[in-house]
């Protein structure tokens, strides 16, 4: 096209101010206000430059949309003022999974958080004095029942493994995430001094988060033991010096060291952090107060476990294995965690009100021990059998001529980092399309008015129900329907 040609396709073009004056266009201002529905014209308008300029419009083609152009900026003002973060079906099979959201919170905490939400709180007042109170309260009694209580114990935190040493009690606090967790312990108890960590647990998680960076932000020197694959007691041993201010074992997250490897026990940990007077601090990463060993899983260490053997602090986070909202849980030994409580980071990592809502609705059901309650771990919880009844029942209720569902058996997993190799036994509902990739069939899916997310292997959509919730059944059968 000259650009003769494209001038007058430019001069057919109306102004802004034109098609603001269009009665249609009038009623839409009227309605949601002129600054949103100017911006929206504004680029339409520019679409159809852009599209001539490219020679993608001639005049037939310009007139047709400028034909369309209220219906167009009506779209478009739609697109504009909807949410960007929205609600969707996790079909993947993964259930804790981080670009999804990890963990759906349970329907206690919603309400929880609804009516916390609409109304002034006691969050920084205590109802019995008048006074002001602490936000951290309304937590701390749920994990002393959950930790202390029904562990049934105390620990000594120095001294070797079962001196008779007055025992300490265990105290929980809340910041915003497992990352500020372990900055904060990090800081408060090796500020200026070394933490000794083994090689092979200096990991990178997602979001670039790496045990080294963090070290340095926290000012502490990290001092690496063993090699990537082996790690011996006697490293540590060896590494302890007068500036060694905590000893760090962190959980490896998403992956596993398989073949000629070697790692000290905990307990061999335990019994040189109490024999050196040096503090002993776990990262447990995804932290569970559930027995995964009950669905299955093993090798997983849970919060208590670590507790009970006698790490003196334990780091996780509140959104994975927990089933919670975002937070970082800190639990150990009262002075310990007092300490941090006191660093003027914690008021820079606390969490709002919202957040405690959310958590003590959550730790709440750990104390009723309503588990099923929990949505990962009612996940986590479904037999293959269970999964298999929906699978049938759902794909029933298909019709999709040019589309096919087959049941096939497969494995779903935790994610979120915690216990990568582990998986559960599931039933999957295998999508191939007469005319449609395996690709565009996911296309599809996203695009639904409830967008659906599924995962793709040798050429089919996989569709796992065990991550998608009971009454999302119906909503992702008409969303299949609309393949064909």
């Amino acid at each position: 096209m000259t650009a003769t040609q494209n001038s007058a396709l430019f001069q057919k073009l109306p102004s802004t101010d034109e098609v603001l004056r269009q009665p249609e266009i009038e009623a839409l201002v009227e309605r949601e206000g002129h600054s949103v529905v100017a911006e929206s014209v504004r680029l339409v308008l520019a679409r159809l430059r852009q599209e001539i300029a490219a020679g993608q419009l001639d005049v037939k083609s310009l007139d047709i949309a400028l034909g369309g152009l209220s219906t167009a900026i009506a779209r478009q003002l739609e697109q504009s003022l909807s949410y960007s973060l929205r609600s969707l079906i996790n079909a993947t099979g993964v259930i804790l999974h981080t670009n999804l959201g990890r963990a759906p919170l349970a329907s206690a905490a919603l309400d929880h958080i609804a009516e916390t939400a609409a109304d002034y709180s006691n969050l920084e007042f205590d109802l019995n004095s008048g006074e002001r109170g602490r936000r951290d309260a309304h937590v701390e009694r749920l994990f002393q029942k959950l930790i202390t209580g029904e562990a049934q114990r105390s620990f000594a935190p120095l001294g070797p493994v079962g001196d008779p040493t007055p025992h300490v009690p265990i105290s929980t606090i809340v910041v915003n995430n497992n990352a500020a967790a372990v900055l904060l312990a990090l800081n408060s108890l090796a500020e200026g001094g070394e933490v000794i960590v083994s090689r092979g647990e200096l990991v990178e998680i997602g979001g670039s988060f790496r045990i080294p960076d963090v070290m340095s932000k926290s000012h502490a020197t990290l001092r690496e033991v063993g090699t990537t694959n082996r790690t011996r007691i006697v490293d540590y041993e060896r590494a302890i010096n007068e500036r060694t201010h905590l000893l760090l074992r962190v959980h490896r997250s998403n992956y596993e060291i398989t073949g000629f490897t070697e790692q000290p026990s905990l307990e061999e940990l335990v019994e040189l952090a109490r024999d050196r007077n040096i503090p002993l601090v776990e990262d447990l990463g995804s932290g569970a107060l559930f027995d995964l060993r009950s669905v299955g899983i093993t090798g997983e260490p849970g919060v208590l476990d670590s507790l009970r053997t006698g790490v003196d602090v334990v780091t996780y986070s509140g959104d994975k294995l927990l089933g919670g909202p975002q937070a970082g849980l800190i639990s150990g030994r009262a002075d310990l965690v007092a300490r941090m409580r006191s660093n003027s980071l914690f008021r820079a990592l606390r969490v709002d009100k919202l957040t405690y809502a959310a958590l003590e609705a959550t730790l709440l059901v750990y104390v009723k021990h309503d588990h099923d309650a929990v949505p990962v771990l009612r996940m986590m919880r479904l037999s293959r059998a269970d999964i298999a009844h929906r699978a049938e029942a759902l794909a029933a209720k298909v019709t999709a001529p040019k589309l096919k569902l087959d049941l096939v058996d497969g494995e779903s997993v935790i994610g979120g980092g915690a216990a990568p190799s582990a998986v559960l036994p599931t039933r999957l509902i295998a999508l191939t399309h007469e005319q449609l990739s395996a690709d565009e069939l996911c296309s599809r899916l996203r695009s639904a008015s409830l967008p659906v997310i599924a995962r793709v292997e040798e050429g089919r959509v996989l569709l796992d129900l065990r991550t998608v919730l009971p009454e999302q059944d119906a909503i992702l059968s008409t969303a299949l329907a609309s393949l064909d």
